[in-house]
This record gives structure tokens, sequence and C-alpha cells, in this order.
């Protein structure tokens, strides 16, 4: 697995990833989703970068126009609902897609242990095609792994992007054994090194479904 680590460059994203971890910018839940969906829109730009492409010829109303354009077909796939925004931002780019929509929670017991939960998946098949799959934040890895064997139980796409912005460094080490496909880059821009004994990232962001569309139940 490829990990690339977008916020170790310096661009516009690092303004962006510094307002949704902001406690005092958190507070709007507007500018919290419109952020993480101009993540997904720099995410997708640089995802674009790896694809193929051929020759093609666009008609303008003075002559032809020749241009490369990508010849390959995208599914976008989102954990819910935290996912959401950034899903949106990666739409904006890649318009023509197919799209994967996954429900999936902790369930706890005791002593603050859990088990992920997957009780909704809606898909077209992977085959051939390419999977970005996102989630605004990566904690111990299990559910994104978990949501890629449920999309892929009827075919496995050529090659996956893993979108996850807020990594912690133990979801890495998780994934790297349970996806040692050379088919799966993981995207992130921040790699945060602590995880509580509840499995949240410090310094992470929060509840990014919470900041998002308020508090659960």
């Amino acid at each position: 697995m490829k990990v690339i680590n977008l916020g170790e460059q310096n661009s516009v994203l690092n303004q962006f990833v510094s307002e949704i971890r902001d406690v005092n910018i958190q507070k709007d839940s507007l500018r919290f989703r419109r952020n993480l969906e101009r993540i997904g829109e720099i995410f997708a730009y640089e995802i674009s970068k790896t694809l193929n492409y051929v020759p093609s010829e666009v008609e303008t109303p003075l002559g032809i126009a020749n241009i490369q354009l990508c010849n390959q077909t995208i599914v976008l796939g989102t954990i819910l609902r935290a996912g959401l925004p950034l899903h949106q931002g990666l739409l904006n780019y890649f318009d023509c897609a197919q799209n994967s929509f996954i429900a999936a929670y902790r369930k706890y017991g005791k002593d603050n242990k859990f088990t992920i939960q997957i009780e909704y998946a809606s898909s077209p098949k992977l085959e051939g095609k390419i999977l970005i799959l996102a989630d605004t934040m990566l904690a111990t890895g299990a559910s994104i792994v978990l949501a890629y064997e449920k999309l892929c139980q009827e075919g496995e796409p050529i090659h996956t992007h893993l979108v996850c912005p807020i990594t912690s460094a133990y979801s890495i080490d998780y994934l790297s054994k349970h996806l040692p496909h050379k088919r799966v880059t993981l995207w992130v821009s921040a790699i945060d090194e602590e995880l509580t004994n509840k499995s949240y990232i410090v310094p992470g962001l929060g509840d990014a479904g919470d900041l998002a569309y308020g508090e659960k139940l």
C-alpha cells in the first residue's frame, strides 16, 4: 500500500485542515462542511493526475480541439455520515462518477471495546473500475477495511484510492497488514500519533459527523 500525505506540502490544503481542527471555527457547521468539501476537491484533483488518459477531440464553434481525457470509470464510495461532505467535494470534480454508500458504526461492549458493524451498502459493480473510498477520519482502520471488503464482494476494482484526511499512525499499520495489495493508495493530509483507549485520534478534530450534522442520539 502506498501512502501519500498531501499535508507535507505547503498548500492551501493546510489552511482548510487547520480550520476543521480549530475548536472555535468548528462551531460553524456550514463552514466545517464546506472545508471538508474543499479538501475533497483538492484530493480529487491530485488523484486525477494518476488516472489513464487518451487523446480526444472536442468540437468547438470554430473547429476541433485536441485534448487528453480520462477513459476510466470511477466509483466514489463513502462511509456514512461523516464522509458525506468529503464525498461531495470528490463528486464536484468527478461529476460523472458512479457512487457507493456504506453505513458503519462502532458497537461498544465492556471496557471501551467495540466491533465495527456494517448494516447497509449500496454500490455498482467495481470490476475494472477505479474505486475512491472516503472517510474523514481513520482511527483504527477497521471500518474502512470492512467497507472495502463489503464493496469488493462482487468484483475488485483495478485500483483503490482511500481518501482519509485525518489519519492515525496506528490505522496506517493496520491497513498495511490487512490491505497489502499494491493496488491501494492511501491519501491523507495529517497523520496523528496518539490514539486514546477509546480509539479517538489525538489531536484529531472531535466527532466529524456531529460537527457536520449535529449530535446523534
